[in-house]
């Protein structure tokens, strides 16, 4: 979601959680995702010259047993907690990157069958961006509702709609999983990252 212009990441956040209460959406309580990135040990690439893997390691609130691994462009492995203590013990294989982790922390609503997540994406102090996260409940096939989705969107986003998230690509009537939502968000991330400011808006 964009900086709304004269306004900062927090007024805009405000404001929408706003227009979200003037739809009679409903506070659920809070939420947060985070994600650190690791990349592979310079002892594990030999001398070929290959570029480092980068793994990106999740949580989200909503799933507080999981830890999820994603690769870029490829597989999300979806482990209990005790993950990140593994990676403590794979030192020699990935190492945590310098100022790597960011996350996304806000307010959760209900709206009737949808509910609706708002947060202030921070890197370190700074906060960088904004991320909307919309589920609706009753529909575990994504393309199904896709076209509900965004005229809820659109309620309160106005023009800033985005299109069809790329983990929609091949799965056109795949069941929808927690991992297809990390992906979003590993991908909401790595845009923010590459960012000074940050239109960006994450959607499920």
């Amino acid at each position: 979601m964009p900086v709304a212009e004269g306004k900062n990441v927090q007024q805009t956040v405000e404001l929408l959680t706003r227009k979200l209460e003037m739809l009679g959406a409903e506070k659920q309580g809070t939420f947060c995702v985070d994600c650190e990135t690791y990349h592979t040990a310079a002892s594990t690439l030999g001398s070929q010259g290959q570029a480092g893997k980068l793994m990106y390691v999740m949580h989200n609130s909503e799933y507080p047993l999981s830890c999820f691994a994603l690769f870029e462009n490829g597989p999300c492995l979806i482990a209990d907690t005790n993950f990140d203590v593994l990676m403590v013990k794979l030192k020699g294989f990935f190492q945590s990157a310098k100022a790597s982790k960011i996350e996304t922390r806000g307010t959760r609503y209900q709206y009737c069958d949808f509910l609706v997540k708002v947060g202030t994406v921070t890197m370190g102090p700074s906060a960088r961006g904004i991320s909307v996260e919309v589920e609706y409940g009753p529909c575990v096939v994504a393309n199904d509702c896709w076209n509900l989705l965004l005229e809820f969107l659109q309620s309160f986003l106005g023009s800033h709609i985005p299109g069809a998230p790329a983990v929609f690509g091949n799965r056109h009537d795949a069941v929808y999983s927690p991992a297809d939502t990390m992906v979003q968000y590993m991908e909401l991330f790595n845009k923010i990252r590459k960012q000074q400011q940050v239109p960006v808006s994450g959607i499920r």
